[in-house]
């Protein structure tokens, strides 16, 4: 691939992404969304989350394996949801995670 297919390829990448995070902003600014607009945006940043830690937690590849090791953040991932659950904190979530993580790793 040459420089200028490449430089092409960023700077419409750039622009595409660029469009994305900030005509809605310019475009919806001093608009009221109808409530069922609003409603079905608020169910954006739950479904990420959970798309980005679903490829964490179900590994096919791993699983497929059979091996003990890779159920291990499926394990972990139940204390975090209890403590989740119950403290809503990212920080005490993150902290139990890890913990529970390396004790898992420690005794398998």
């Amino acid at each position: 691939m040459s420089w200028t297919s490449f430089s092409i390829i960023l700077a419409g990448c750039a622009l595409s992404m660029l469009a994305c995070r900030v005509l809605p902003v310019f475009l919806l600014k001093g608009r009221q969304l109808a409530p069922q607009a609003q409603k079905t945006i608020g169910f954006i940043p739950p479904a990420v989350f959970a798309a980005l830690v679903a490829t964490d937690l179900f590994d096919p590849t791993a699983l497929a394996s059979g091996e003990l090791r890779a159920f291990l953040p499926l394990i972990a991932a139940i204390p975090v949801s209890i403590v989740a659950r119950y403290s809503k904190s990212l920080v005490w979530s993150a902290v139990v995670g890890v913990a529970a993580f390396a004790v898992l790793w420690a005794l398998v």
